[in-house]
């Protein structure tokens, strides 16, 4: 009689796949996990450095003297770092004031945390307007842009190339108004930087002459 095969259980080639598959499961699972508690580590941090804003903000307020804002915030900037690290030296610890300062809503900033980090929010701070701001965190959450993303958009002047863009769009009754909210589209019209320095509406106007007007009449020639 034939021995029987006594080797029943999977081969070493199906145990190799079958841990690869196990591996490819768990690394997927604690990847997920580290992603939501980043984003939840990252919005508890920007909401506080909010409150700390604020708080300074309404302290000074209600002192109601110059000269005590003046010196309130280096001392208490020095204190908060040496116990509680460098994330509240001086210069961020006014950046914190800027922050609640800017965005006075703590509904909107709670919201708009889980979506932007804290250094997304440095990159806002700066800019001129608070039009300007929500533009750009807007682009960003729409977009899901990176850091370094939002700011090339920020030194390509996608705000002010979108604001002319539209100026030109509502003299146009067939083009609705944002038709060019896209910078992307702005970019494939060719309005660089050099444009801006220059006159913006007129580079508008010339690439769409160019991009739509030229090929039509072309087509009249025949």
């Amino acid at each position: 009689m034939a021995e029987k095969n006594k080797n029943t259980g999977p081969s070493e080639e199906q145990m190799l796949i079958s841990n690869k598959k196990l591996f490819a499961d768990v690394s997927h699972l604690i990847e997920q996990s580290r992603q939501k508690v980043a984003m939840q580590t990252n919005s508890a941090l920007t909401l506080l450095f909010w409150q700390v804003g604020k708080c300074i903000i309404d302290d000074v307020l209600q002192n109601q003297r110059a000269e005590y804002g003046k010196q309130v915030v280096p001392t208490l900037a020095a204190q908060l770092e040496k116990l509680y690290g460098r994330n509240f030296i001086e210069k961020n610890v006014r950046r914190m004031m800027q922050f609640a300062e800017f965005f006075p809503d703590m509904q909107i900033v709670v919201t708009v945390s889980r979506q932007l980090s804290w250094s997304h929010f440095l990159i806002l701070i700066p800019l001129k307007s608070d039009e300007t701001r929500r533009f750009y965190a807007q682009l960003a959450i729409n977009d899901m842009l990176s850091v370094r993303e939002l700011r090339k958009q920020i030194d390509n002047k996608a705000f002010e190339r979108t604001a002319i863009a539209n100026i030109q769009a509502a003299q146009n009754e067939n083009m609705p108004i944002n038709t060019f909210k896209d910078p992307y589209v702005l970019d494939f019209l060719g309005l660089t930087n050099g444009y801006l320095e220059k006159d913006i509406e007129t580079a508008i106007l010339s690439e769409l002459e160019k991009f739509i007007l030229v090929p039509y009449r072309s087509k009249r020639t025949f």
